[in-house]
């Protein structure tokens, strides 16, 4: 089967470092903040993937075509505009807890926020939570 050539994959950049990075201390504080939430979910450390993504855990996939590969079951990125969240599982099941979540955008498995002050906490962690037990169950994970 083909192993997928992804352009994100786990790297050994250092967390830390990249942060460091970040110009605008709100978004970088509302990365950690973030980051300390997928970290207590999931049970795992954050890693680099790619130069700007920083992901928590790992899933294995495998379409009808045969393409195969890994990601990260969920993960954080300071954008130039907003913060991404990485919700893997996208968010069909979701719309309830979306419309209490507070301002925010989404694509196909991110979802976009501006700051953390403009959405409910409570609500985003059990938005991470839930997606993240569900790719634990529905694909092989480490």
């Amino acid at each position: 089967m083909a192993k997928a050539n992804n352009k994100t994959v786990p790297t050994k950049a250092s967390v830390s470092a990249f942060l460091s990075s970040v110009e605008d201390a709100n978004k970088r504080r509302d990365v950690k903040k973030i980051m300390a939430i997928m970290r207590r979910i999931t049970g795992k450390r954050a890693t680099m993937w790619g130069p700007s993504l920083i992901g928590f855990g790992q899933y294995d996939y495998k379409y009808a075509s045969g393409r195969e590969g890994s990601f990260c079951i969920t993960g954080v990125s300071p954008r130039a505009q907003n913060v991404s969240i990485y919700i893997m599982d996208g968010f069909t099941k979701y719309a309830a807890l979306l419309k209490r979540l507070g301002k925010h955008k989404t694509g196909r498995a991110c979802l976009y926020i501006k700051r953390l002050d403009d959405v409910d906490e409570g609500v985003l962690e059990t938005l991470i939570e839930r997606s993240v037990r569900t790719m634990q169950k529905t694909h092989t994970t480490r």
